[in-house]
């Protein structure tokens, strides 16, 4: 079995409310060396056999990102 990490996130094209009120406040409590954020989000998925790859290909580009606004990248957690 094989745990990956499925970062989703806004394309740099497509303004970020979240991260932008998130930095306004950083900015209110006095940290004005913060530039920016991002908010994104992740999901750990365990996928047992051969076709990690293509198992997550398919579910992050038909289910969990909406490729109007959002990118995916993924990282290997865990190979057991």
């Amino acid at each position: 079995m094989t745990t990956v990490r499925i970062y989703v996130t806004y394309k740099p094209s497509v303004f970020d409310p979240q991260g932008e009120t998130i930095t306004n406040s950083i900015h209110a409590l006095g940290h004005q060396d913060v530039k920016s954020v991002t908010v994104g989000k992740f999901f750990d998925v365990t996928v047992d056999g051969d076709q990690v790859e293509a198992t997550v290909k398919q579910i992050a580009e038909e289910l969990l990102v909406n490729f109007n606004m959002e990118t995916y990248t993924y990282q290997v957690l865990e190979e057991k």
